[in-house]
């Protein structure tokens, strides 16, 4: 246990009832969630300080992986051990992964009439709320020249050379730009969380993370897609989404599109449901891997892509919170991560081009529905599930009078 960081303790089924509350209710997007739980174990319960839940989140967003789910599972160990975080974790993803996993049985019923016209509408959504998130992480994350050329190289790099592998060498490039051009970023200051564990815990976490991460670039996957290739595939998107979960776009989007294992518009029209339900946006991953033919039943996929997605996150974290404090201090690790952070962007704007764009606007018409959804989340900053409810009316509607 760090240092003069005694966890107050409670059962796992209090952090279970807890957190599957807010995993039915929490509508939004990852930034959403974090304002949730600030709410809920800062104000109201009192599990955290306000500084040690402002450093576990300087954690989660400097590590890959979802970090709202990165967040609700530290708290449930710092709540309950490893139980609790595990009870955090199911909790408050349950429900997203039900309906999303409900969405794959329900999409091959809607290929045509009003039915193809509310998937279409749901590829709208994607448009509204991936260009809302980049325009948001534009401003946070390349607020000067030296961010903002690194972002502009990454989405350069990635449209031109529209291979996977160079998300990869973007987001490396990125931190070692930062090195040299972020050097005027502020170090954050380090502080005590309650831990229930020490290095040698987290140095089996990071092991187990290497070795998953080793497994999953070197996995060639050749012909027809396997539970294998679907779980390699899935890992290394997890291990290199920094941003939250509207960034995991592009990443699973060369991942099992551009494989050829699902069609484009299958892809967005289940990113766009995932932005109608509460929950963590990974949830996308359960709809996936339904979707996808590994010769399993749809079940078995969506679990294997589901917890191969999260797994990097989780493991990561475990590995470098005993660490972190010593970590934060040191003035290259905020550089890099401002450099990573500003290529996170230019991989958002390539993807929101790539295939967001080009296979959500068919015309003036989708362009006008999107542009009311944008401003409806940016003038009025309503729910996201009223951007869905007006994307997928709208779009009925216009099908439904040209018949």
């Amino acid at each position: 246990m760090t240092p003069g960081a005694s966890p107050a303790s409670g059962t796992v089924g209090e952090v279970f009832r807890v957190f599957l509350r807010l995993g039915l209710t929490s509508f939004g997007g990852p930034i959403a969630h974090l304002a949730y739980f600030r709410e809920e174990f800062v104000k109201r319960r009192g599990w955290l300080e306000e500084a040690q839940f402002a450093q576990l989140l300087g954690l989660c967003q400097f590590l890959p992986g979802p970090a709202s789910s990165q967040m609700g599972f530290a708290i449930g160990l710092f709540r309950s051990g490893w139980r609790g975080a595990l009870a955090a974790f199911a909790a408050f993803t349950l429900p997203s992964v039900l309906l999303m996993f409900g969405f794959a049985a329900l999409a091959p019923h809607l290929g045509s009439g009003l039915g193809a016209a509310a998937v279409h509408g749901l590829k709208l959504v994607a448009v509204v709320v991936v260009a809302h998130a980049l325009v948001g992480m534009v401003r946070q994350l390349t607020p000067d020249l030296p961010r903002a050329l690194i972002a502009v190289g990454a989405a350069a790099l990635v449209l031109l050379a529209g291979k996977a592998w160079t998300q990869l060498v973007a987001i490396a490039l990125g931190g070692l730009l930062g090195l040299w051009l972020c050097r005027h970023v502020a170090t954050p200051a380090a502080l005590a969380l309650p831990l229930r564990y020490g290095r040698r815990a987290g140095s089996v976490a990071l092991v187990l993370f290497l070795v998953g991460l080793a497994a999953a670039l070197a996995w060639q996957a050749t012909g027809p897609p396997t539970a294998g290739a679907l779980a390699a595939a899935f890992y290394r998107s997890g291990a290199l989404v920094f941003g939250g979960g509207h960034v995991v776009l592009p990443l699973l989007q060369q991942s099992v599109v551009d494989a050829g294992w699902i069609a484009p518009d299958t892809f967005l029209a289940g990113y766009g449901a995932a932005q109608a339900v509460p929950g963590p946006m990974f949830s996308l991953a359960a709809f996936l891997g339904a979707e996808v033919p590994v010769g399993l039943p749809a079940a078995a996929g969506a679990l294997i892509a589901l917890l191969s997605l999260f797994a990097p996150g989780l493991l990561l974290l475990v590995a470098v919170l005993p660490m972190w404090a010593s970590l934060a201090r040191r003035p290259w690790a905020a550089h890099a991560m401002a450099g990573v952070n500003a290529a996170v962007v230019g991989l958002l704007a390539a993807a929101f081009y790539d295939p967001v764009w080009t296979q959500g606007v068919r015309g003036l018409l989708d362009l006008g529905i999107a542009l009311v959804g944008l401003g409806l989340l940016m003038a009025t900053r309503i729910a996201a599930a009223w951007v869905v409810l007006w994307c997928v009316a709208a779009t009925v509607a216009a099908a439904a009078v040209a018949v």
